[in-house]
């Protein structure tokens, strides 16, 4: 695992868990060049967020339990 994005991994669900957030708008808020910035992969992969559609216009990006639990035993606030 990549504890040491975990900031940045929170910070990412935590965004998303306010609001389903387009795909597109996602990818432009949190692409990077970097190979060793891969905090939209490690979220995906550890399961806490989720692509929901079929054509990338209409894709939007949803927080899981996965990712809800995570922001909780971290102290963040998850929405209501």
């Amino acid at each position: 695992m990549t504890e040491g994005l975990d900031p940045l991994i929170l910070d990412l669900v935590e965004w998303v868990a306010r609001e389903p957030r387009p795909y597109p708008e996602l990818i432009d808020a949190w692409r990077t060049s970097c190979p060793r910035l891969t905090v939209w992969e490690d979220a995906v992969d550890r399961g806490f967020v989720r692509r929901e559609g079929v054509r990338l216009a209409e894709t939007h990006v949803h927080v899981t339990a996965d990712g809800l639990a995570f922001l909780a035993a971290n102290g963040r606030q998850t929405p209501h």
